[in-house]
């Protein structure tokens, strides 16, 4: 018997099945570094010690994006690694800070299975946790995933497509324990706007670009211990080309929005996403963000805003879809989500 994992395709899944997936990672500060090097990524909270204990925390937490991709990273080899495209994402919320020092594993329940009409293929909806070393829940997501199937003769299973609300409602969003902005300081975080500076419907345009790189690109993806066969082997791609992991792009978009949105320093919430089109190298990511909505919090000074974020590879800025409804070829992601912000 060979004792390579050639990965699951579509067949192989079951609507409420449990996937433990392989292997605990504990984090540290090497973790940060890499991040704030292959992004431009400049938040306060995420930055200093001093500036997050003057918040309430004991310390600088790892960027909420880092908890993401490590959670997300570990799934690949189960729910991703013969996939086509990611999909989209829902119901995110991050749950706990992620300290220096955590060791996180993650799991998934299979909650929803469609083959598509070409036979060839299907999407697969998974809901992914990811646990710290006492077993407390650090984040949770939904994903949906289109994945080749091994054998296209196989017969297609019941369809079960999950029911998935639009949005988390405030109530929803957890605040971090401790977390305290009544000191805040707009000096420090790099810009004066706050909570009550920003109206529903405003667009920032976030102004700046970065050229993404393939060398870049594949070791972040190493980095995060994704092995999706798409974004290394030029062989998994029809036009031969290696596909930028999406978290890639929402992890350079977060991180351009720091001009205009310094102040939105914790992301709490994924409402929804979607990777509308695929980014290659040598694509220039640019970034603008519209407010959806506000809420204030229980916590001190602590306000949430919901934020649409979305990333191009060029074209104007607030452009999303075309006359038909469908995205703008030049529209890499469209990412709706909560963040935390001074009041």
């Amino acid at each position: 018997m060979g004792k390579t994992n050639a990965g699951r395709f579509f067949e192989d899944y079951r609507v409420g099945e449990t996937l433990h997936h392989a292997v605990p990672r504990t984090v540290s500060g090497g973790e940060r570094a890499l991040y704030h090097m292959l992004y431009p990524a400049r938040h306060a909270l995420y930055s200093s010690d001093q500036f997050a204990q003057a918040s309430g925390l004991r310390a600088s937490p790892l960027d909420d994006m880092i908890a993401f991709h490590i959670v997300f990273g570990k799934t690949v080899p189960d729910v991703s690694l013969n996939a086509v495209a990611n999909l989209g994402y829902a119901q995110g919320r991050w749950l706990a800070p992620v300290w220096p020092g955590d060791t996180l594993r993650s799991q998934s329940e299979v909650i929803g299975l469609k083959q598509n009409s070409n036979g060839k293929t299907g999407v697969v909806y998974v809901r992914t946790s990811g646990l710290n070393q006492h077993d407390e829940a650090v984040l949770e997501y939904v994903r949906w995933v289109m994945v080749r199937k091994r054998n296209i003769d196989a017969a297609a299973p019941e369809t079960v497509v999950p029911d998935l609300p639009s949005a988390l409602t405030p109530d929803q969003l957890v605040v971090p324990e401790g977390l305290d902005f009544t000191n805040y300081d707009f000096t420090l975080a790099g810009e004066t706007h706050r909570w009550s500076d920003y109206e529903v419907g405003e667009q920032i345009d976030h102004v700046d670009g970065v050229t993404i790189e393939e060398a870049e690109h594949m070791m972040a993806t190493r980095l995060w211990q994704n092995t999706a066969k798409v974004h290394f082997d030029t062989s998994a791609r029809p036009d031969g080309t290696r596909l930028i992991y999406g978290g890639h792009v929402i992890s350079m978009a977060r991180a351009l929005s720091f001009n205009g949105l310094a102040n939105a320093q914790m992301m709490v919430g994924l409402n929804g996403g979607a990777h509308a089109n695929p980014c290659l190298a040598g694509d220039t990511v640019r970034a603008w963000s519209e407010v959806l909505d506000k809420a204030e919090t229980d916590a001190p000074g602590v306000g949430a805003i919901r934020l649409r974020l979305v990333a191009t590879k060029g074209g104007a800025a607030f452009h999303l879809r075309g006359e038909d409804g469908k995205y703008s070829p030049n529209v890499l992601l469209d990412l709706d989500y909560w963040a935390l912000m001074p009041l």
